[in-house]
């Protein structure tokens, strides 16, 4: 029988995450270029909360999803600006994973600059690795999503890519453990 356990689990604990790109261009500001990148990655009506790289244990990707606008929205975000000529890319690399007790929670890397996507993703992998070795753990299934772009000439460019925490109201308080 399942023991019904009450812990103090801050103020959300997140039971689903997406993972979703986007990157943007503009001829008026850096912002915009950011603007538009959120807007094609579906997440510019988010109020978004930057955070560091923990998924629960329990916690199932699913299909990007449309927030409510005006929700606040954690997410783990890399995200890199440039100019003309530049390239730029963003990117992250996430997994589940496993110790020596059994399945355990997981971890969001970042990366971003002005590098490509090979580069990026290869900096991921090792990020990864080098994480859950640092916690005695192994990788189950990781994954990496990158963008990258040369902006084009006269114009700003942004790219994004975000591991978002998709919001609930119910689920706060108690959870079958």
């Amino acid at each position: 029988m399942a023991k019904r356990v009450r812990t103090v689990h801050g103020m959300f604990l997140p039971r689903a995450y997406f993972v979703t790109s986007g990157q943007g261009i503009s001829t008026e500001s850096p912002l915009n270029a950011f603007d538009d990148a959120l807007s094609e990655a579906g997440i510019d009506e988010c109020n978004i909360v930057y955070i560091s790289s923990i998924i629960p244990a329990d916690a199932i990707e699913v299909r990007r999803t449309r927030i409510t606008p005006g929700s606040i929205t954690f997410a783990v975000v890399a995200r890199m600006d440039g100019d003309e000529g530049e390239v730029i890319g963003a990117g992250i690399g996430y997994t589940k994973c496993r110790s020596k007790k059994g399945p355990s929670y997981g971890f969001v890397a970042e990366n971003h600059g002005y590098k490509d996507e090979d580069t990026i993703t290869s900096e991921l992998f090792k990020r990864m690795r080098r994480m859950a070795s640092d916690r005695n753990m192994t990788l189950v299934d990781p994954k990496v999503l990158v963008r990258s772009m040369r902006v084009p000439k006269d114009r700003y460019g942004c790219v994004v890519v975000a591991c978002v925490y998709v919001p609930f109201t119910a689920e706060i308080g108690e959870r079958i453990l």
